[in-house]
């Protein structure tokens, strides 16, 4: 097949939604498929719409493919597009703008309800993001589920290594939080993402504050939001976490490596996530995770057995997770090793790649019998 991505940026951003396209696309190439991409330019939302309605932006779309990929992240600048493009297009959802907690919901939910009506087919990175798309209008048979593989780092890692950077915490082994000794080694937590309101870093950061248990915080990602990262900066001081929480910016994949090996969970308490691909590559060190209720987080964490599920924006569910890692080594060592174990169940590339080559084949096969009605 000759297939087309349309994005916002460039292929090689950094974040989860960036990589499961670059994979996708490695893997389309791998079996055999021509891949052409085309990178749109960064739009804030208004200015998106306006592209929409530019020809300049069609004809930057008019390539010569059987089917178009597209990022639906880029869907302000396309939506008006679509209809007049010579080929089948099928949208790759991260997660809907209109699942986050915005103030602008309806308006985002209106767009994205239009645009997914322009698309032949849809790829979800989880079930809770085909039902999101569903309640806007698209049905079963036109989507499919293909989830990013998390196998980032893919570390060596065996029971005995999770049980012993456990046993290093120092608790007594004890579920009743009391922790033996004046100095009991810290939890070390890991949040790694971008830092933005959306992924919750100012709820761990308050949790942090409100747990009995010592807790070291090192936190991982570029500033995408600067108010945002300023007022979590305002938290730490006020709650005196100064010499608790590090800032650590953005890491090549051999520091961040490092940083996940050396910590006992991460913890990303998002007040959405379409999937979180970072839970995975947590778990592929043996790390539990506490993450959020709202969103694709549940299908990978199990709580009270790959990790804890919170809900969003409560700071104090997150500080009881701690504190309840932080009080029993055992418990933490035998969630690590249940965390590994979901890493290694968990789909490769190859096989969501080929749900997605499936899904197109279906499209330009039905594209295909279409025009050869018309034309007899």
């Amino acid at each position: 097949m000759r297939v087309g991505l349309t994005l916002y940026g460039s292929l090689d951003e950094q974040s989860g939604g960036f990589r499961y396209d670059r994979k996708l696309v490695e893997g389309l190439r791998r079996a055999g498929d021509t891949v052409e991409v085309v990178e749109l330019p960064w739009r804030a939302y208004p200015r998106g719409l306006l592209d929409s309605a530019l020809p300049g932006v069609r004809d930057r779309l008019r390539v010569d493919v059987d089917v178009m990929l597209q990022d639906e992240l880029a869907h302000p600048s396309l939506v008006g597009h679509n209809r007049s493009l010579p080929y089948p297009v099928v949208a790759i959802v991260h997660h809907l703008r209109a699942s986050e907690p915005r103030r602008l919901a309806p308006l985002y939910r209106a767009v994205e309800r239009r645009y997914l009506a322009t698309v032949d087919g849809v790829v979800c990175n989880s079930a809770a993001t085909r039902d999101a798309v569903a309640a806007l209008g698209v049905r079963p048979d036109e989507s499919v589920v293909a989830p990013p593989a998390g196998d980032r780092f893919d570390p060596t890692l065996d029971d005995d290594a999770i049980a012993a950077r456990a046993a290093s915490l120092g608790g007594d082994g004890s579920a009743d939080g009391s922790v033996d000794g004046p100095d009991p080694a810290p939890l070390r937590v890991a949040f790694v993402g971008n830092l933005a309101p959306r992924k919750g870093l100012d709820t761990l950061v308050e949790g942090v504050a409100r747990a009995d248990a010592a807790v070291d915080l090192t936190v991982v990602g570029r500033a995408v939001d600067e108010g945002h990262v300023a007022d979590v900066r305002r938290l730490v001081r006020e709650r005196g976490l100064g010499d608790r929480v590090r800032f650590a910016g953005r890491l090549s994949d051999a520091a961040l490596a490092d940083v996940l090996r050396e910590s006992h969970v991460l913890a990303v308490p998002s007040r959405y996530e379409g999937f979180g691909i970072v839970y995975l590559e947590g778990m592929s060190f043996g790390l539990p995770a506490i993450a959020s209720r709202a969103g694709g987080a549940r299908e990978t964490v199990a709580d009270g057995e790959t990790g804890a599920l919170v809900d969003p924006d409560d700071p104090d569910a997150v500080a009881r997770a701690l504190d309840g890692f932080a009080a029993d080594p055992d418990r933490l060592a035998r969630m690590g090793r249940a965390a590994r174990r979901r890493y290694e169940r968990h789909p490769s590339w190859a096989a969501s790649t080929a749900r997605v080559r499936r899904l197109l084949a279906d499209v330009t096969d039905g594209s295909d019998a279409v025009e050869a009605e018309v034309a007899t």
